[in-house]
């Protein structure tokens, strides 16, 4: 199923977000509890993609905007939601493919 990244969150962020980085979980499906990588919600995960990808963060009175490349601006309700999805749309667009166990 079509995803616009804009409108990704938890597992369907982390699964994105894995595949960007190509990692082998394309054909994985996870629920929120078995999921192995958070990068939705843990600096630890997040973080070290964000300094590799020069991911500029700055908050807005609704919450967080990200941009990467200089010309994609992305926004999420935390600093992480937003650095993940503009990652997401830098690697792999606007809109993503995700598999159907994910919505």
């Amino acid at each position: 199923m079509k995803v616009k990244t804009s409108e990704l969150s938890g597992v369907q962020l982390d699964w994105t977000v894995a595949v960007a980085e190509g990692l082998p979980f394309k054909g994985m499906v996870v629920d929120e509890e078995l999921n192995p990588l958070r990068y939705h919600n843990d600096w630890k995960s997040a973080g070290p993609i964000i300094e590799r990808e020069g991911i500029a963060l700055g908050q807005t009175a609704d919450g967080w905007e990200a941009t990467c490349d200089g010309d994609i601006y992305v926004y999420g309700k935390t600093p992480l939601v937003a650095a993940m999805r503009c990652y997401v749309a830098c690697k792999l667009g606007e809109e993503v493919e995700v598999p159907d166990g994910l919505a």
